[in-house]
């Protein structure tokens, strides 16, 4: 059976294909078998049968000089059975000459790494599925020029690259196809699942925002601050629990030489925009906190009274604003991850250490 559909693959390039799909641990998992219906549909109307997907997890490894490592993809290969392609599809963010790379064809092995970081937040699963294809058209031609285009977008371009090792390159634009990729690697950081590890925070700035309950002088300051400088404030304190996060847990990165500047850039990017979407969860749960037990605890006559103005909802907001804001500074101070397992995996810079091999490491 074997012989007789490889030779009608030679008859008929669009005969047949056998793909296998490598998918990073997490939301690249998550992404691929999302789309792995709509892929198996694009496969059939694309070649005619026999036609095999496979969907695996396993991470892509690098090595200590910061290169790929595609033994362990070609070891699925072989398990799979001589595939057409083998797709990874990772949560690496890549660069080449200062753009986003897409995705990487290596003709000699069929082999193509996908980068999810680099499709971004929106639409994305529409373009894994474009992308995957493009991939898979090239490493197995239909015989319709057609299909090599047909998953083609305006913001990404392929590019061959001769030499020795011959392999194709899809490349985004540098500005747009930066922000980006940035964005997708805040959302393979999973802010919302983050937020939790910050509990010591939140309960250190429960503790402190409490306070501005109970004082009538922070009342009064709160009723005389104009709201842009209120707004100031809480811009002001969630940066400085940030900047505490990133600066006492030591997860700003380094290149440990120029060519990686680039890529770090953007782990550190990602980190600044992750820690702040949950440092501003962390102020708003807060503040809704705070003004829930406002409203119960201080008597509508009594603001008043103490204040000499209505007792408004929106001096009541005004107190929760700036009390949250007292809450988050204080945060800072008892800041702390629960333990070390969470910090090695809370950004892409310090997941991909994970990936890594030392240098004295036999494996």
């Amino acid at each position: 059976m074997e012989q007789t559909h490889d030779s009608a693959s030679e008859a008929d390039p669009s005969t047949g294909v056998r793909v296998l799909l490598v998918a990073d641990p997490g939301l690249p998992t998550a992404r691929a078998r999302s789309i792995e219906e709509d892929l198996q549909r694009q496969l059939d109307e694309t070649y005619s049968p026999p036609i095999r997907l496979e969907t695996r997890t396993a991470m892509l490894r690098l090595r200590a000089d910061g290169t790929l490592d595609l033994s362990q993809a070609l070891e699925h290969a072989r398990t799979f059975g001589d595939p057409d392609a083998v797709l990874l599809l990772t949560e690496i963010p890549r660069v080449e000459d200062g753009r986003p790379l897409i995705a990487e064809i290596f003709p000699e092995h069929n082999v193509a790494v996908i980068s999810c970081p680099t499709l971004g937040v929106f639409t994305s699963r529409r373009r894994i599925l474009d992308t995957l294809m493009s991939c898979t058209v090239r490493m197995k031609p239909t015989g319709e020029p057609r299909d090599a285009s047909r998953y083609g977008r305006r913001w990404a371009r392929w590019r061959e690259v001769g030499g020795p090792e011959e392999h194709q390159l899809l490349l985004g634009s540098r500005v747009i196809g930066g922000a980006r990729t940035v964005m997708g690697m805040v959302a393979g950081n999973e802010p919302l699942r983050t937020a939790p590890k910050l509990s010591r925070a939140l309960a250190a700035a429960s503790a402190t925002g409490a306070f501005g309950i109970f004082y009538s002088s922070i009342w009064s300051m709160s009723m005389y601050l104009s709201p842009l400088r209120l707004f100031s404030i809480a811009v002001l304190a969630m940066i400085a629990i940030t900047a505490w996060l990133i600066i006492g847990n030591r997860l700003w990165d380094a290149p440990k030489h120029a060519g990686l500047a680039k890529v770090v850039l953007l782990y550190n990017l990602s980190t600044v925009l992750t820690l702040l979407m949950i440092v501003a969860l962390l102020y708003l749960t807060l503040m809704v906190g705070i003004f829930g037990s406002a409203v119960v605890i201080i008597d509508p006559d009594y603001l008043a009274q103490t204040l000499e103005s209505e007792a408004s909802v929106a001096r009541y907001l005004d107190i929760a604003w700036l009390s949250a804001a007292m809450g988050v500074v204080a945060g800072a101070l008892g800041s702390s991850f629960d333990n070390d397992t969470d910090l090695r995996t809370l950004t892409h810079g310090q997941r991909e250490r994970q990936r890594q091999y030392a240098e004295e490491d036999p494996s």
